[in-house]
């Protein structure tokens, strides 16, 4: 099986002063070179010049919230890379269909990047329905909502 792969969002690159999360592949003589994390690990070059200035800039409150948001939107993409595992999907472009038909929606219709799907999938939970307005055939459904339930019923705790 291919390990599929897709962008966590639905634009290709990420905005100018959004804070992202990368993994550091090299760090050469002119700079740093990293893989954005969200946006399916695109190459991107951090000036060594620039690497002190950018950690300054980045306040602990926002880096808190792209660590939420990274979190739930890697939640959101594990749920949807099982989904076309189990379906059998064999080409990223699937995958990449499958976010535009569901998590992109939630994200463009509760205008929140990264937080719209998983909200909306968490809601899905108890809420089934919430689903219905999406671009999918009964398997994908039915797949999603198992996968959903799964992973993000809450879980019973004895006390």
């Amino acid at each position: 099986m291919p390990g599929l792969s897709c962008r966590f969002y639905q634009h290709k690159f990420p905005e100018v002063e959004d804070v992202v999360m990368v993994n550091v592949r090299s760090i050469a003589e002119m700079g740093a070179y990293v893989s954005l994390l969200e946006y399916n690990n695109i190459e991107g070059m951090i000036l060594l010049r620039y690497i002190d200035l950018s950690k300054r800039r980045v306040s602990p409150e926002e880096a808190i919230k792209c660590e939420d948001k990274f979190t739930k939107s890697k939640t959101v993409y594990s749920i949807l890379r099982h989904v076309a595992e189990v379906l059998e999907y064999t080409k990223d472009e699937q995958l990449e269909s499958l976010f535009q038909r569901t998590a992109w929606v939630f994200d463009d219709k509760y205008k929140r990047p990264g937080y719209g799907a998983y909200d909306a999938f968490k809601h899905a939970v108890s809420d089934p329905s919430i689903l219905d307005s999406l671009d999918l055939n009964e398997d994908e459904r039915e797949v999603l909502i198992n996968n959903i339930n799964r992973r993000l019923t809450p879980q019973a705790v004895k006390i």
